[in-house]
């Protein structure tokens, strides 16, 4: 696509977007993700890992604010990103605010108010990738894609610490339920401000942090529904080591969470765990493991081990769905590559039916 044409489509869209958004807002359906999986098909394809993208594209990340530094320095990255992933056939895009918190902001010497930019920008930057694509393929007859939604990432804790709790579960002896509600509260409202079309709480590791996002989405009268996730590293329990009855209890009780699931666990462990959580709740369901490979949060690098390629996640990833999934991607170390045969042997049976 010439950059000539996503520049002055960009360009229009900012001069649209006060419109644009304040009838998206109005028009806004409780059941948004319900009826959009009803318009895909029964499953969408959620994208896939995005550090590891930015890192192949020249990004150098190793840093606290991880994939989030990019923000700062390389946003044409993140919007690369976003578009291969759309190309690759998602149909949902997260954005890149995962570990973008206002308190690791400010940490580099950033004002409060440089810090809700960068946030908004975070989502700013997956909705015009999405409506430049959409743009594009739109003209196009036949063409297979859908108009994505953005989901704006809100990572746990955890993340914000960088010592790897989000797969441990344990924050310290002074975070309780208060502390994390007010941890979190502010970047909620600046993401939810910023009109992304779901909201993607991920890695959360334990009944504590669930219960704290719960009674915020409820306290802040969120209305753009949202997923949680949770991780995993022993393929049973949450990393706290409670059980996921536990953990999904608080979260049945909510109407504002529409889909609960696992992100960033292993991929051998998604089929047990999706058939657990089966009989823990009626929500949506949403899978979007790691390669396989082990993330070590203090020395932070991957460790090796056994990688799943794209064709075995192909395979894996019509199982999970026949077990009744109905949100699947990718997270850590997953590329366009793998989002692309996700797309393609999950759509097969719509494409078939249409």
């Amino acid at each position: 696509m010439p950059s000539s044409a996503i520049n002055a489509f960009k360009y229009q869209f900012k001069e649209m977007g006060v419109l644009f958004e304040a009838k998206e807002e109005q028009e806004r359906p409780a059941g948004l993700l319900e009826d959009f999986l009803e318009k895909v098909g029964g499953c969408a394809v959620i994208d896939g890992g995005f550090a590891t993208q930015l890192e192949l594209h020249g990004a150098s990340i190793n840093d606290p604010l991880w994939s989030a530094l990019c923000l700062i320095n390389s946003p044409h990255l993140i919007s690369k990103v976003h578009l291969e992933y759309l190309e690759a056939g998602a149909d949902i895009l997260v954005t890149s605010s995962y570990q973008a918190t206002l308190p690791g902001f400010m940490s580099r010497g950033l004002s409060l108010e440089q810090g809700e930019k960068l946030l908004e920008k975070s989502v700013k930057l997956a909705t015009e990738a999405r409506d430049v694509f959409w743009e594009t393929v739109e003209k196009i007859d036949d063409h297979t894609y859908n108009r994505a939604l953005v989901a704006a990432s809100i990572g746990s804790y955890g993340a914000y610490l960088a010592d790897g709790s989000e797969y441990s579960g344990y924050f310290g002896p002074d975070v309780d339920l208060n502390k994390l509600k007010d941890f979190h509260r502010r970047r909620l409202q600046v993401l939810v401000e910023a009109g992304p079309d779901l909201l993607a709480f991920e890695t959360i590791p334990n009944k504590l942090e669930a219960q704290a996002v719960a009674e915020l989405l409820e306290e802040e009268n969120v209305e753009i529904p949202s997923w949680i996730c949770f991780s995993s590293v022993d393929g049973i329990n949450a990393p706290s080591g409670e059980t996921f009855a536990e953990c999904l209890e608080v979260l049945n009780k909510s109407k504002r969470i529409a889909a609960v699931g696992i992100n960033c666990a292993p991929p051998q462990f998604v089929h047990n765990l999706i058939q657990k959580f089966n009989e823990l709740t009626e929500k949506v369901i949403v899978v979007y493991p790691n390669s396989g490979e082990t993330w070590d949060g203090v020395a932070k690098r991957w460790m090796p081990s056994k990688c799943f390629n794209d064709e075995k996640f192909k395979v894996l990833a019509k199982r999970w769905h026949d077990s009744g999934a109905k949100l699947i991607g990718g997270c850590c170390r997953t590329t366009p590559s793998t989002i692309r045969g996700l797309s393609k042997v999950l759509k097969q049976g719509t494409l078939e039916n249409n």
